[in-house]
């Protein structure tokens, strides 16, 4: 019974820099090598707005079941095999640790709140019953930790003060264990193959998926592809990508891979420094792919370090400000069902493919909060967390933070317009007629403002506004104005509060605003008032 150690993934989908995969296999006669899939995120929920579960859409199922069984395949090349369980990761490790007399207990370091609470059960009941217990970090290039700890204990707060204290990071180990001992005696336990998404109770699925596959072997093949460019490398530049290219996404298109940790943050920071030392020039952080790799550990460090730092009340960084709680307007745009068609094209991008461009992101976080709707962060921020294939905790809080001018970032006044913004990537409008070929037909000239267009151009293309496709839902001149005020007034008091704003002082700006006409008519507005037409405006849901 001596030399059994249990690799529990769960991120860290890889052989490859998995000290905690090393670790199990040092001195081990025995690794089993575990997943367990939690009915808490996967069960099916009929209620959902779109196929998948309560908190996880169908894409990134698709793509974890991808990862499972890629992982699968990679370990038994290597003498393995894995072992896949279904129920409650805090009820099923114990028990594993009894059931299977292990003295090793190995998985990754993970900083989420949720992962981290669990993570710290499982850590005592494995002390106190004698197993000893790895959990390395290596889901980020720098762990978190110290670099608080290099800030005088103080969580950096501007991307410019975590750099300043960042150091040189540890290399990456390798490609992993060229023999992982096989694990024996586990016939008591109910081991299940990778199963498919019908498997999992997901029937009749009429979707779209993801163009991208999941797993170890696709990351490294698509982290290969990615670098073999060294001028695109060399000259990337993230403000100048363009959202509207989708066949070929112009960026690696590598964050669901390292969000589940097929792809290793660390091979990929060395291998671009490898790169880097080959060209006579590159650009520089924060613009640069490694730039990029330092915003996610910017927003792993803030989020491990942050109290209440997913949400606005109780947050020590968050503006205090009164967004509206509008389901309607949540749902249109969540939906694809604003009007605009450059937002609802991204919005449904985001629904078949589970991911976008991130100056897309950018685009319709935007238009949700502080451009145009005035909706709370946290609601955008929800429907992200559930249908992004990379969503990542830290960095989607992050970037709502900032996108909504809550924290990091002030400049509340400077927007994306949702008709010129998509516009000047793609005049042709290829990227809305392919997402919403509703629009098929409508003319060039008005693919970013149908509504502009005549009644004779809209029957010829099979498109009537209001009724194949809606109007805007809000008049983006007149809500963008209201929404600018209210930003204005929200940022002074914050400022002029003492600590916080209040509720109260909160609701007092909500009524003010409300009885100047300002606030409400970012409701009350459905369509344009340059639209010179007597036509009914209503939001129509088309099909």
């Amino acid at each position: 019974m001596e030399g059994r150690a249990l690799m529990w993934f769960r991120k860290g989908l890889r052989l490859h820099d998995n000290p905690a995969l090393e670790h199990a296999c040092e001195g081990a006669k025995n690794v089993y090598a575990v997943f367990v899939l939690d009915p808490w995120f996967l069960a099916p929920d009929p209620c959902a707005p779109s196929p998948g579960s309560a908190r996880v859409g169908i894409n990134r199922i698709q793509f974890l079941l991808g990862c499972l069984k890629d992982l699968d395949l990679r370990l038994k090349s290597r003498g393995n095999q894995l072992l896949l369980l279904h129920g409650n990761p805090v009820e099923i490790i114990p028990g594993l640790l009894h059931k299977w007399s292990i003295k090793k207990l190995c998985f990754e370091y993970d900083t989420e709140p949720y992962s981290l609470q669990r993570d710290n059960f499982i850590k005592e009941h494995a002390t106190e019953t004698g197993v000893e217990v790895c959990s390395p970090v290596s889901h980020t290039i720098y762990n978190p930790e110290d670099i608080i700890a290099k800030n005088g204990g103080m969580v950096p707060l501007t991307y410019q003060s975590f750099c300043r204290v960042l150091g040189k990071p540890s290399n990456p180990l390798g490609d992993g264990p060229s023999h992982i001992p096989p694990p024996i005696d586990y016939e008591g336990v109910n081991v299940l193959s990778v199963p498919c998404l019908e498997d999992l109770g997901y029937k009749n699925l009429n979707e779209e998926f993801s163009p991208f596959p999941g797993g170890e072997t696709e990351g490294l093949k698509r982290l290969e592809e990615s670098l073999k460019d060294k001028n695109w490398v060399s000259e990337f530049e993230k403000p100048k990508g363009d959202p509207t290219a989708f066949m070929k996404p112009a960026t690696t298109v590598l964050s669901p891979y390292l969000k589940f940790g097929c792809v290793s943050s660390r091979l990929f920071y060395s291998r671009l420094k490898v790169l880097y030392s080959q060209v006579k020039s590159y650009t520089k952080p924060p613009v640069s792919l490694e730039g990029q790799l330092l915003w996610r550990e910017f927003f792993y460090t803030v989020g491990y370090g942050t109290p209440n730092f997913d949400r606005m009340v109780g947050s020590p960084i968050c503006k205090q400000i009164p967004w509206k709680d509008d389901e309607d307007l949540l749902a249109a745009w969540r939906d694809g069902h604003t009007g605009y068609p450059w937002i609802d094209a991204a919005m449904v991008q985001l629904r078949k493919w589970g991911w976008m461009h991130h100056l897309a992101r950018h685009a319709v976080a935007c238009f949700l909060t502080r451009g145009d709707m005035f909706v709370h962060w946290e609601k955008g921020r929800d429907v992200f967390d559930r249908l992004l294939i990379d969503d990542d905790w830290s960095i989607n809080n992050g970037n709502w933070l900032w996108l909504s001018a809550s924290a990091f970032f002030a400049q509340y006044h400077r927007i994306y317009s949702p008709i010129t913004f998509g516009q000047k990537y793609d005049p042709e409008g290829k990227f809305v007629k392919y997402f919403l070929p509703v629009l098929q037909d409508i003319p060039k000239q008005y693919i970013y403002a149908p509504w502009k267009a005549p009644d004779e151009v809209q029957k010829n293309a099979n498109c009537i506004i209001g009724k194949d496709y809606p109007y805007p839902i809000v008049d983006h001149v007149v809500a963008n104005k209201a929404c600018r005020e209210c930003m204005a007034a929200a940022y002074q008091l914050n400022k002029d509060a003492t600590g916080k704003p209040t509720a109260e002082q909160l609701d007092l700006l909500k009524v003010k605003f409300g009885q100047s006409g300002n606030f409400n008519v970012i409701r009350n507005s459905k369509s344009s008032p340059s639209v010179k037409r007597q036509r009914q405006s209503k939001l129509t849901e088309y099909k």
